[in-house]
């Protein structure tokens, strides 16, 4: 097995963590480091994927306030920026060029956001199925439903918050003024706790205060930019418009961007290979992955 070793990087407010799967001193320009990121998902969602890549010096982010992340205020919105901000910091800090990267669901927003901040940290971009859903015709309704989500946090706690979370991602086709006037679905159904336990410390909810779901980057910075992008949508995820949220901001965010989408194996979860009780496709996605960066 390819030796791991975890880093800490300091950033405003935070300290980062990230492990690397081999040596940084083995890199080149044609085979830059790949970072693996999620958001809210840590690293640790990538052990699958990861063994299937041995060939390649790989880096495994902990996203701030995930894993092994932590900040100074772990309640506070975290914007798309800040998230950029951070990626930014920790290309500089590998001191290996532009790397290569895979990023999935938030984090593929968050480099997107990089990208246009910072072009030249990034040689190849997969950003998949990022959920951008401001560039969706429902755009209004979904920032609507995040909000009625982050209230429903702040007043009843994480299990009936992540109900109105799974649903919302689960539903296919437009968000619509009957999806909004349903009564939110039962903690229970998805095996989430009922009762409060006190914590507002949640990622995903952090995220979603700071606009993570909602924000659209420049993108004609990004269409300008050097970096190659590639915007994934998973076989399993449904088409623009009757698709999952993130399958169908993907298809938005390839149009904005002036490319087709590349389709990977699975849905959202394609990659995983029993992380978090969820198994995809890991073989056929580590295989597509390798195609893709091959270009």
């Amino acid at each position: 097995m390819t030796d791991s070793h975890r880093h800490t990087l300091d950033v405003p407010g935070a300290t980062l963590s990230y492990v690397v799967r081999g040596d940084l001193a083995d890199a080149t320009a044609d085979s830059p480091p790949l970072v693996l990121c999620g958001s809210p998902m840590d690293g640790t969602g990538f052990g699958s994927l990861a063994d299937r890549i041995p060939d390649r010096v790989l880096v495994l982010v902990d996203p701030r306030n995930t894993g092994h992340s932590l900040r100074e205020d772990p309640t506070a919105p975290v914007t798309p920026e800040q998230h950029a901000e951070d990626l930014h910091a920790l290309v500089g800090a590998l001191g290996a060029g532009p790397v290569d990267v895979f990023a999935s669901s938030g984090a593929a927003v968050n480099f997107l956001f990089l990208v246009a901040a910072h072009p030249d940290d990034v040689r190849i971009l997969v950003a998949h199925e990022p959920p951008m859903a401001g560039l969706l015709p429902d755009a209004a309704a979904i920032s609507a439903t995040c909000d009625d989500m982050v209230a429903t946090y702040d007043a009843s706690g994480f299990g009936p918050a992540m109900a109105r979370f799974i649903g919302l991602v689960m539903h296919r086709g437009p968000v619509d003024d009957d999806y909004r006037a349903a009564p939110p679905p039962d903690p229970a159904m998805f095996g989430m706790p009922t009762d409060d336990d006190g914590s507002r410390e949640d990622p995903l909810m952090a995220n979603l205060r700071g606009g993570g779901v909602t924000r659209v980057p420049d993108l004609e910075a990004v269409r300008s930019a050097s970096t190659r992008v590639v915007v994934g949508v998973g076989e399993e995820s449904g088409g623009p418009e009757d698709g999952e949220i993130a399958g169908r901001s993907a298809h938005a965010v390839a149009a904005a961007l002036g490319v087709d989408p590349v389709v990977f194996p699975g849905g959202h979860n394609g990659f995983l290979g029993g992380e978090f009780g969820q198994t995809g496709k890991p073989d056929e996605f580590a295989e597509r992955l390798r195609e893709v960066l091959a270009g």
